[in-house]
């Protein structure tokens, strides 16, 4: 049974920064693609990072709320993927998932259960 479980989570003021961490544990949980999504209160989930790693290369995604604030990075040794979020905005409060699967970036197979990140004005 695959595991994703994050941890990093919290309240910080705007123009802040947080990092977010997720393991992945368990059978078939090395995964091409790893990511991040969020969901604020009353919004549709929302796609934030992802980054695809095969034996010669490796990719990053972002969405557009995010580019040059946040980034994504992961260490395959420890099967772990990152988010550095800086200059953080209230709008960026949400609860952020971890995400594993394959090619596709936007349908993954695996989540975890979700931080929280509160940006106060």
């Amino acid at each position: 049974q695959v595991q994703l479980v994050e941890s990093g989570g919290g309240l910080v003021q705007t123009g802040g920064s947080l990092r977010l961490s997720c393991a992945a544990s368990g059978r078939s949980s090395r995964f091409y693609t790893m990511g991040w999504f969020r969901q604020a209160p009353g919004k549709e989930r929302e796609f934030v990072a992802a980054i695809t790693e095969s034996w010669s290369s490796s990719s990053t995604f972002y969405g557009d709320s995010v580019k040059g604030r946040f980034t994504i990075s992961r260490d395959n040794a420890k099967n772990s993927v990152y988010l550095q979020m800086d200059s953080l905005k209230p709008e960026d409060t949400a609860v952020y998932y971890c995400t594993g699967g394959g090619m596709n970036r936007y349908r993954p197979d695996y989540w975890g259960q979700g931080t929280k990140v509160t940006v106060s004005s």
